[in-house]
């Protein structure tokens, strides 16, 4: 169970995130999209979607440096165990707090407005229910297992198994006895990559960053009150004339 749980079911996972994109950019691009339901609603979608994206992404960059950086390279630079503790709690639960908040918003209104709860397909429902037991237990763990019942050092468990992944060295060995919290946040996250591709989370990978270098929309004013507006209706009245 050790094996399947914490080796196979991984590589499926991570296999499934990578293909599935590949698969999906080349059959369906014209589906790569967010599926926007802001036409049907847009008050409750203003304020749940910044705070769930801001919050996500917080919290995202608190897993790369909690998970992906090894504790020997913190610990390099002269941050201890307690102050990173102290560090990560700090701006884990704001930003997870942020992520909830935002989500139930989200939530509410695609379960209460019926226009949007029509227009929800069934990757959607999963992806929400994901969501949710992703970030109800990611909570626990912050909040639950390292202010309330003890400070447990994922550090040397979970994050170690989760690198040896990439290293192509896996050791599922390091879950084992791994809290229960954890355990069901790691398989849910699996679950979650596996399913990536084919939801609308693929609009994570079609940011529109090219709209910080691109130069200005220069819009010229018709208005013959203006400067060379006279000019501009005419050239338009020339190009209708002799297209007519």
């Amino acid at each position: 169970m050790t094996t399947l749980l914490w080796l196979t079911l991984p590589y499926i996972a991570l296999t499934s995130f990578v293909v599935g994109h590949i698969w999906r950019y080349r059959k369906d691009q014209f589906g790569w999209t967010t599926r926007s339901s802001q036409m049907y609603e847009s008050r409750l979608l203003r304020l749940g979607s910044p705070l769930f994206h801001f919050g996500i992404l917080a919290v995202l960059a608190g897993h790369v440096g909690g998970v992906l950086i090894p504790a020997a390279w913190t610990e390099a630079i002269g941050l201890s165990d307690h102050s990173y503790h102290v560090m990560a709690v700090g701006l884990g639960v704001p930003a997870g707090i942020a992520t909830v908040v935002g989500l139930g918003i989200l939530l509410y209104r695609r379960i209460t407005v019926v226009s949007v709860r029509k227009a929800s397909s069934t990757s959607d429902k999963v992806m929400y229910a994901l969501f949710v037991v992703v970030i109800a237990t990611g909570m626990f763990n912050t909040m639950g297992e390292n202010l309330i019942l003890g400070t447990y050092d994922y550090r040397s468990t979970v994050s170690p198994w989760f690198r040896s992944l990439f290293s192509l060295s896996p050791q599922p060995d390091l879950m084992v006895g791994v809290p229960w919290s954890f355990q069901l946040h790691g398989l849910t996250v699996l679950a979650l990559l596996a399913i990536w591709p084919y939801t609308r989370l693929v609009h994570v990978f079609s940011a529109p960053i090219g709209y910080l270098g691109r130069p200005y929309v220069v819009y010229r004013s018709k208005d013959p009150r203006r400067p060379g507006g006279n000019r501009y209706d005419r050239a338009w009245e020339t190009a209708n004339r002799n297209r007519a």
